[in-house]
C-alpha cells in the first residue's frame, strides 16, 4: 500500500536495465513453467493424468517392485494368433501389499479370458460390467481376500491390480487374447507391444483418464524379466521369418511348423520397445480367402480377399500434400531424427506439379506457409532447411494443430492428402478421431508413428477416422522403405466402390458395414455372421480399379472350419469397435449400453467390462495397512527425460523466444535513446 501511496522515483540508467533484465527472466521462467509437458514430482503427479519417475520408498520391508517378470507365448494358426501373457508377482517385503501395474496390448486384441494361480491353486476370473467389478475388488481387497481386477483404458492399455499379496506369495496372472492377422503386401505381422509410451496431459480428455504411471529414468533397466515365444502353423512351408526389433533363434524355417525364441540379449533390455515378427509364406499369396464357423446359436464368417495388383494410374487430380508433424519433447532425439529423414524422403519425391505445406506443432503450432506452395526446387529446399532446424521440446497440441489443418484453404478440384507424423503419446484420442471424421476424412489422412512403442490406437485410429492408412517405423533405417510404400499407396490406382456379398447365403451384422477403398497391397477383410447352406453358395467381390471393372467369386463350399471359434471373438471386437468409433463422434458414452452387452455376451474386456478373481480365503487380517505399490514401467528405448518432466534442460517454445526477444528490444531501445541522450 506504501508504494501506491508514495510511488518511487525515476530509474536510473542501470536500474532500468536491471528492471527490464528481471522482466525477461520472469517471462522466460514463466513461459517454461507453463510449457512444461509434465512434472517429475512424485506426489503431485498422483493427482493427475500425467506420467512421472519412480521414487523409491524409504519405508523399510515394502517390496516396490513386486512384478518379477513376464512371459508370453503365442500360437499363430492361419491368420489367427492366440497368446497368453503370464505375469509373475512376489511379494519379496515384509508387508502385504496391493501392486498396481499398467501395460500395453495390441490394438486389435479380443482379450477374453483371465486366471489368477496363487501357489497351487487356480482363480477363474469373470467378467463383470466395469464399475460393478471394480466395487467387488474394493469389498475384498478390505476383507483381507487375495483379489485380481483387469480394466481396459484405451484399446490398447490395460491395468492390473493384484490385491494382499502376502510376503513370500507367488501370484501368477494368466491373460488370454486372440488377433486377426492382417497381411500387406504378402507379408504377415505380429507385434506385442511391452510398454507404454508417457502420454501427455493436456486438456481433460474425453477417452476417459489415464492411469498415473510411474517410469523408471532413461536409460535405467527393469529387474522384470521378459520373454515371448512364438509358434506358427500354416498348411504351406514358412519362409523368411524375421524380427526388426529383437534378435531371435528361428527354427524349423522353410516348414509348416516354425518356432521362434528370443535369443540372448546381452546388456540391452527386451522390455522397452515393441517385439515385431515378420514371415511370407511359401508362393508369395495370402493364405486365406475365406473362413466359415458353425456356431451353436450364430454362425461366423472372415473374408480376406487380397486386392488387384497396382497398375498406373491414367489420370491423376491436381494433388496437394500436408505433412502434419510432432516436435513436442517426447519426439526430442531419434524419433524426430528419424521423422527428418521419413519427410526428406516423401517431400523430396514430390512431383513439380503437386503443391504442399508443413505444419509443426508442440505446445504451439506454426505453417510453412499460410497456403500450400509448388512442389519447386526452391521451396522443397526451404522445407528441408526449415525441417532440419527442428528440435524436440515442449508439450503435444494436437488437436489445436489439427484444428488449424482444417481451416487451412483448398483450391478446388485438388486431392489433399494429409500425413501426421507423430509418437502419439496422448490421451486425447477421441477427440483427435471426432475431429478428422468431421473435417478431414475426406482428405485422405496417412498417419506414420515413429518410436520404438508409439501408441498404435491413436495412429491406426487416425488412418481409420481419415480412411487412409497407417505407418510404423520403429528405426531410422525404416523410414526411406515406409516412405517409398506411401508414395506407392498414393501413385497406384486403388479399388474404389468395393462391394463384398453372398450368393446363396444370408449374411448379416457384417463389419465394416461399408468398405473403404483399397489402396495397394492392403487385402480387403470383413467379418459377419451367416445363414443357410453353404454348399452352393459364393461370395463375390467387386469394385471399380484402375483398369476398370474388378470382380472374384469364391466358392463357400469346403471352407467351414470348426476349430475357427475365435471368429466370434474378432466379430465381436470388430463391432465394439465400430460402436466406440461411432462413440467418439458423438461424444460422451452413447453406446456404453450395447458395448457392455457385447462383452458381457462374448466374455470380452472392453472399456465397459473387467475381469475379476477373489479369493474365498480371508488371508491378510490387516488389510488396511497394505500399501499399494505402482510398479514402475522402463521409458519406451529412444525415448528421453524429455518426455517425462523438465529434469534435463529444455528450449524454450516460441511463446518464450517472442516474450524474450519483446523484452530484449525494449532494453536495447532504453540503451539506444539514453546513449544518444
Amino acid at each position: 500500500m506504501r508504494l501506491f501511496l508514495h510511488p518511487p522515483g525515476p530509474l536510473s540508467q542501470i536500474g532500468r536495465v536491471l528492471w527490464c533484465a528481471a522482466i525477461a527472466v520472469f517471462a522466460a521462467v514463466l513461459s517454461l513453467v507453463w510449457s512444461s509437458p509434465a512434472r517429475a514430482d512424485d506426489s503431485e503427479a498422483r493427482k493427475a493424468e500425467s506420467p512421472y519417475f519412480h521414487v523409491n520408498s524409504s519405508q523399510p520391508g515394502t517390496d516396490r517392485l513386486p512384478l518379477k517378470s513376464t512371459a508370453v507365448d503365442v500360437r499363430i494358426a492361419g491368420v489367427i494368433a492366440d497368446v497368453t501373457v503370464v505375469q509373475h508377482y512376489r511379494n519379496e517385503g515384509q508387508r502385504p501389499i496391493e501392486a498396481r501395474y499398467v501395460f500395453p496390448g495390441s490394438t486389435q486384441s479380443a482379450v477374453y479370458a483371465m486366471n489368477v494361480r496363487l501357489g497351487d491353486r487356480l482363480l477363474t476370473a469373470r467378467i463383470k460390467e466395469k464399475q460393478a467389478a471394480r466395487v467387488e475388488y474394493e469389498a475384498a481387497k478390505k476383507e483381507g481376500r487375495t483379489s485380481a481386477l483387469l480394466e481396459q483404458h484405451r484399446p490398447n492399455v490395460f491395468e492390473m491390480n493384484v490385491a494382499n499379496i502376502l510376503p513370500g506369495d507367488d501370484v501368477r496372472v494368466e491373460l488370454h487374447y486372440t488377433e486377426l492377422l492382417s497381411p500387406t503386401d504378402a507379408r504377415y505381422g505380429f507385434v506385442f507391444p511391452t510398454v507404454v509410451g508417457p502420454r501427455y496431459a493436456g486438456a481433460p480428455s474425453a477417452g476417459g483418464a489415464m492411469p498415473a504411471m510411474p517410469y523408471l529414468k532413461e536409460g535405467e533397466a527393469t529387474p522384470a524379466t521378459f520373454d515371448i515365444r512364438v509358434a506358427i502353423d500354416s498348411p504351406v512351408p514358412v519362409k523368411e521369418v524375421t524380427s526388426s526389433s529383437h534378435d531371435v533363434r528361428v527354427d524349423d524355417v522353410g516348414t509348416p511348423h516354425v518356432k521362434v525364441a528370443l535369443a540372448p540379449a546381452g546388456n540391452r533390455p527386451a522390455n522397452n520397445r515393441d517385439f515385431l515378427l515378420d514371415y511370407r509364406l511359401a508362393g508369395d499369396r495370402i493364405e486365406s480367402g475365406l473362413m466359415l464357423f458353425r456356431g451353436g446359436d450364430e454362425n461366423y464368417f472372415l473374408g480376406l480377399i487380397e486386392p488387384p495388383k497396382a497398375a498406373p494410374s491414367r489420370s491423376i487430380n491436381p494433388r496437394d500434400y500436408v505433412f502434419v508433424v510432432d516436435i513436442s519433447g517426447s519426439m526430442h532425439g531419434y524419433p524426430l531424427e528419424t521423422a527428418k529423414v521419413l519427410l526428406q524422403n516423401l517431400i523430396g519425391s514430390l512431383r513439380p506439379s503437386d503443391t504442399f505445406n508443413v505444419l509443426l506443432f508442440s505446445g504451439s503450432n506454426r505453417m510453412l506457409a499460410p497456403e500450400s506452395v509448388p512442389a519447386t526446387r526452391a521451396n522443397i529446399d526451404r522445407a528441408m532447411e526449415t525441417i532440419r532446424a527442428m528440435g524436440g521440446n515442449g508439450s503435444t497440441e494436437i488437436v489445436p494443430a489439427l484444428k488449424r489443418l482444417a481451416a487451412l484453404p483448398k483450391a478446388e478440384g485438388v486431392s489433399r492428402s494429409v500425413i501426421v507424423v507423430t509418437d502419439g503419446y496422448v490421451n486425447v484420442e477421441s477427440e483427435v478421431f471426432q475431429l478428422v471424421r468431421q473435417h478431414l476424412s475426406h482428405q485422405n489422412v496417412f498417419a506414420f508413428g515413429i518410436g520404438s512403442s508409439v501408441n498404435r490406437h491413436l495412429i491406426e485410429g487416425l488412418a481409420r477416422a481419415g480412411m487412409g492408412e497407417a505407418f510404423i517405423v520403429t528405426k531410422p533405417a525404416e523410414a526411406a522403405a515406409q516412405a517409398e510404400r506411401l508414395r506407392k499407396m498414393i501413385d497406384s490406382p486403388v479399388l474404389t466402390n468395393v462391394k463384398l456379398r453372398f450368393e446363396g447365403l444370408d449374411a448379416y451384422d457384417v463389419e465394416p458395414a461399408r468398405q473403404p477403398d483399397v489402396l495397394g497391397g492392403r487385402p480387403v477383410v470383413v467379418f459377419g455372421k451367416w445363414k443357410g447352406d453353404t454348399t452352393h453358395a459364393k461370395l463375390i467381390v467387386e469394385g471399380r480399379s484402375g483398369d476398370g471393372p474388378y470382380r472374384i467369386e469364391m466358392a463357400t463350399a469346403g471352407h467351414e472350419d470348426n476349430t475357427s471359434s475365435a471368429l466370434r471373438l474378432l466379430w465381436a471386437r470388430q463391432r465394439i469397435a465400430a460402436l466406440s468409433d461411432q462413440e467418439a463422434l458423438e461424444g460422451g458414452t452413447t453406446q456404453k449400453e450395447a458395448i457392455t452387452a457385447l462383452g458381457l455376451q462374448h466374455g470380452l474386456l472392453t472399456q465397459y467390462t473387467s475381469f475379476i478373481a477373489v479369493d474365498k480365503i480371508v488371508r491378510n487380517p490387516n488389510p488396511a495397512l497394505s500399501p499399494s505399490v505402482d510398479q514402475p514401467s522402463p521409458l519406451p528405448e529412444g525415448v528421453s527425460n524429455l518426455a517425462i518432466g523438465a529434469e534435463v534442460p529444455s528450449t524454450p517454445e516460441p511463446a518464450a523466444w517472442l516474450a524474450l526477444l519483446v523484452v530484449v528490444g525494449v532494453v536495447g531501445a532504453t540503451l539506444f535513446t539514453r546513449r544518444r541522450a
